[in-house]
């Protein structure tokens, strides 16, 4: 590694994190049951203006529970879009479902509302938003296809912590909604999840699959299998002096998006971010950079090229119809989605982690300039 490399995401860990941490060591409460998981659900809960906080040890876990909870039929339908990270699909997999797949728009990069209509059968239970890299899905037109054919609404917001969509919070849309609170979150706790919910009933169902499903009666014997999903209180000592934050981390990280779209604003051959929508302005949890057509390479050669000058970066999510593991198993067979298909292959996102430098930021833009037009 280059010394000088610098990182797709640092975190920033410059509140009361340590002072939290220090408080459950000292008080020996590092497990589950302390205060914090509480402190912190409620909190989360409250910013997106939720009745319930379920904290779990991931995002993945989340979905997995979100969409257990809902008590879908088996062989159900569940649209969703196609680019995403596995984890959605997985957790519709995963409970006996049928995940079925939309394009993306090729502006927002978000999933395509003008393709869902028609995607929807007799089979069809439920339809998965998902907030792709800093923009909000256009939601109000999939709660009203929602609530025309009755099906139940799953909102993926791991991406959008603190993002708002005509001034309502993400997270606070449809039935049952997520969030993730890895590393490269507005929010993290290290690993950690969270479901967030209304309903009381799912609220319980959620919070018995995250503890194995044991009775508060008789703990060791289990009428349905549920999860070790459980969150750790020092995770949500973390995650509760980040929340304190969140404001200044969403103004830091639409800075850095302003950043970069000033330095790159004059390549033609670059499709930039979206700063914002008639309903939201870009939060930018990553700055996502699409190589458009008259650019002679595909995105892994600009990326291998910034490895080489010591700058990190992510490829942008592979769709769901093209992954190996769901070919094997049948799935999407024939299938086609061409505005995912190129930018999976031409997209990919550069350093813009909250603990990122001024110093950092000029030195990505200036390589990557350099690695550009070095194609030319």
């Amino acid at each position: 590694m280059l010394q000088n490399f610098v990182p797709v995401n640092e975190p920033l860990l410059d509140g009361n994190e340590k002072k939290y941490l220090n408080e459950c060591i000292d008080t020996g409460w590092i497990s589950s049951e302390g205060s914090f998981v509480k402190k912190f659900e409620d909190g989360i809960a409250k910013v997106c203006n939720r009745k319930y906080g379920i904290a779990v040890c991931n995002g993945t876990a989340a979905l997995d529970i979100a969409v257990k909870s809902l008590d879908l039929p088996p062989g159900s339908e569940v649209i969703m879009p196609t680019f995403t990270i596995i984890s959605c699909a997985a957790a519709v997999v995963k409970n006996g479902l049928i995940p079925v797949l939309v394009d993306s728009d090729s502006i927002t990069w978000n999933m395509d509302i003008d393709c869902i209509e028609k995607k929807i059968t007799k089979k069809t239970k439920a339809i998965m938003i998902v907030h792709i890299y800093g923009l909000p899905v256009d939601v109000d037109p999939i709660l009203k296809l929602a609530k025309k054919y009755n099906l139940k609404v799953i909102e993926d917001a791991a991406e959008a912590i603190g993002q708002t969509y005509n001034g309502l919070s993400c997270g606070s849309f449809g039935d049952i909604s997520i969030f993730s609170f890895y590393p490269n979150k507005h929010i993290t706790t290290g690993e950690g999840g969270m479901v967030v919910i209304d309903d009381e009933v799912l609220a319980e169902k959620c919070r018995s699959f995250r503890n194995l499903c044991f009775k508060k009666e008789k703990r060791f014997v289990h009428d349905e299998l549920g999860f070790n999903y459980r969150f750790t209180n020092l995770q949500a000592a973390v995650g509760l002096a980040q929340l304190e934050k969140l404001t200044d981390h969403v103004n830091k990280k639409r800075e850095i998006g302003k950043f970069y779209t000033e330095q790159f604003k004059d390549i033609k051959f670059l499709q930039l971010p979206l700063e914002k929508t008639g309903y939201a302005q870009n939060i930018y949890w990553v700055y996502g950079i699409v190589l458009k057509d008259d650019y002679p390479h595909d995105a892994e050669f600009v990326m291998k090229e910034l490895t080489k000058k010591g700058i990190g970066t992510r490829p942008f999510f592979w769709p769901m119809h093209e992954q190996p593991v769901f070919k094997k198993m049948g799935l999407f067979e024939g299938e086609s989605y061409p505005v995912a298909e190129k930018i999976a292959r031409r997209g990919f996102y550069i350093p813009s982690g909250l603990g990122i430098t001024d110093e950092q930021m000029n030195f990505v833009a200036e390589k990557l300039r350099e690695v550009l037009h070095a194609s030319f």
